[in-house]
């Protein structure tokens, strides 16, 4: 049981702390409620931007790496399509130093046009390395954009096109910043050996005269039901054949969210699972298969993704593919199979809390979710999904209508 006190500041920002006096470390996480769907068509990559000029220098602040080095500390951000979340762990005795440096940047960042040509061209060499230059690197950025028509999900974090983040202005940048980055849409979760009232003076001290802003109204356009499938074909410079089957699935705050995913892990949690066993070990189809559930806040996807073997023709593959989903529609699950992966599950997620900094991002993410106490019942909700619930989601997913695929063709030769 991980046991944590709320306190919401005058100006919206919630916080959460956990005590936990095992280590001298403590673990400070910012989730800010802004991911890449709340960018517009026409200025995408804007939240991961974000991410990186956020480290670019505050009003008091000019580098912000070097006083959290000098006390100990280490950091890091991560982009998704939802959120956009910066921590950092530190020795407990420098802990203010952390809420010095975390509450600066979020009152007043620094917007030098240094700062933001060195971020910018950061983010686009990243969008080259890693999408345009690395093999399969594109995949996302053509699977979106054919599952999704209307939903902002339809282009990837990185963004829809690198023009986006090339042209963009600074009155643009600002404007971001100004909408998103404010207490009202942040969470604060603190983890470690810390003093409940010391951290309601820190939190006063410092995050308390930031001013919130107006709030937010988002009007996000919800994605249509998917009714025929939906194809594409590509050839690339890449070794093998490979093959990206996407289909709709519920949000990540729905309860037949712990079903779907536990159909992934049937498929393919390891070695002892279906596609494995019978897609690479028996039919030696595929060098590498996966099945995966993206757990967007939103609809979200069921992916199944695999590079060919050699010589298999696409259409074998495929088919291939297909009748594994089709058994687990059609036939309920063994509970000795089904007790595996929730095995499996379990004990990823005891791993996943050891640390500070897993309580710390864990409970600011449940918070988001509008369920702080799920860091405590999720595990409890994988273990109650029986049978019959696998075989409803995966009859609900795993439809050919629901279902956009793209084919990705190698064009070297064997």
């Amino acid at each position: 049981m991980i046991a944590y006190d709320r306190f919401t500041l005058t100006n919206g920002l919630r916080i959460l702390v956990h005590r936990d006096t095992s280590t001298p470390i403590v673990a400070i996480n910012i989730l800010y409620n802004v991911g890449s769907r709340d960018e517009q068509p026409d200025r995408t990559g804007f939240a991961h931007l974000f991410e990186h000029l956020m480290f670019g220098g505050s009003k008091n602040i000019p580098k912000y790496d070097a006083p959290l080095e000098r006390v100990g500390g280490e950091n890091n951000a991560f982009t998704n399509n939802d959120i956009t979340n910066y921590y950092l762990t530190v020795p407990v005795q420098n802990l203010e130093t952390a809420f010095w440096l975390e509450s600066d940047r979020m009152a007043d960042l620094a917007f030098s046009p240094k700062s933001l040509e060195v971020q910018r061209n950061v983010v686009v060499e990243e969008f080259k390395q890693n999408y345009l230059n690395q093999p399969y690197g594109d995949a996302w950025l053509l699977l979106r954009p054919l599952a999704y028509k209307m939903h902002p999900y339809q282009w990837a974090t990185i963004g829809k096109d690198i023009a986006h983040i090339e042209q963009a202005k600074m009155d643009e940048v600002k404007d971001f910043y100004h909408r998103f980055y404010n207490p009202n849409n942040a969470i604060l979760t603190i983890a470690g050996d810390v003093d409940l009232e010391n951290i309601h003076l820190l939190c006063e001290k410092w995050f308390g005269p930031i001013t919130k802003d107006h709030p937010l109204s988002r009007s996000i356009p919800a994605e249509p039901p998917q009714t025929s499938p939906r194809k594409l074909e590509v050839q690339r410079d890449v070794p093998y054949d490979a093959i990206y089957k996407v289909y709709h699935m519920c949000d990540r705050r729905n309860p037949a969210y712990y079903a779907s995913d536990l159909i992934s892990d049937i498929l393919s949690g390891g070695k002892s699972a279906r596609f494995y066993n019978e897609l690479i070990k028996k039919r030696q189809l595929f060098s590498d298969i996966n099945a995966y559930i993206t757990g967007d806040i939103d609809g979200g996807l069921f992916v199944v993704t695999g590079k060919l073997i050699k010589g298999v023709e696409m259409a074998v593959a495929e088919e291939a593919i297909n009748i594994e989903l089709g058994k687990i529609r059609l036939q309920e699950v063994e509970e000795k199979e089904l007790q595996k992966v929730k095995n499996r599950v379990e004990s990823s997620l005891i791993f996943s809390e050891l640390s500070v900094l897993d309580k710390a991002m864990n409970l600011a993410y449940y918070e988001w979710l509008g369920e702080p106490s799920l860091i405590n019942s999720t595990i409890d909700r994988y273990l109650a999904v029986n049978a019959g619930e696998i075989k409803t989601e995966a009859n609900k997913i795993l439809r050919e209508e629901n279902c956009s695929t793209l084919y990705y063709y190698s064009t070297q030769k064997a």
